[in-house]
């Protein structure tokens, strides 16, 4: 009889052990996608800025869509481009995207892709591996974030989450303060 109910547990145990397998594989596999930007979220009024930022930092995963505005929000203050291609058309003329990035609006933005747009926009010239690849590396992108104390440590191919992005931004924000109080000094 103890063997039989010992059996019986095995079987049980076996099973709830492939079930969870199977739980965590499908979850692990789950298509982690970001989200298109709304469109009440892309006009250039202060209301809808606000709006826009406040809705990133909820996200789980930030997408191009999502990102690309925020970075031209953040670059000129406004984001005339009124969608995903237009966005992507005028990050690449500024050279702010590699020529090769064809990713969908809610693909899952790589740190290392956005690292080249930011670098752009800080006007980081980087070592001499960034220089060497004009820049448009992502891998070398990053690390001269990195380096800067722009970036947390990560690798280029890791995502953002909402409130990772903001915080970048915030970085941003400060470094760009920090390199205009050092040229005041070095003027006077």
């Amino acid at each position: 009889m103890s063997q039989r109910l010992s059996q019986s547990w095995q079987a049980a145990l076996s099973r709830i052990a492939l079930a969870a397998l199977l739980v965590c594989a499908a979850g692990c596999a789950a298509d982690r996608r970001g989200a298109v930007l709304a469109a009440e979220l892309t006009g250039n009024d202060e209301d809808s800025q606000v709006n826009y930022w406040l809705a990133v930092t909820d996200r789980p995963v930030v997408s191009y869509d999502e990102a690309f505005h925020g970075l031209l929000l953040f670059a000129d203050g406004r984001n005339d481009a009124p969608d995903y291609a237009s966005r992507v058309a005028a990050l690449k003329q500024r050279s702010m995207l590699p020529s090769w990035f064809n990713e969908s609006p809610d693909a899952p933005a790589r740190r290392g892709v956005l690292a080249v747009a930011i670098a752009e926009i800080l006007e980081i010239r980087g070592g001499v591996l960034m220089r060497l690849t004009g820049g448009v590396a992502p891998r070398y992108a990053l690390r001269e974030l990195v380096y800067r104390g722009v970036y947390p440590p990560s690798s280029d191919n890791q995502t953002f989450t909402g409130m990772e992005f903001a915080g970048v931004i915030g970085k941003l924000e400060d470094f760009q303060r920090m390199s205009a109080a050092r040229q005041q000094v070095g003027e006077r």
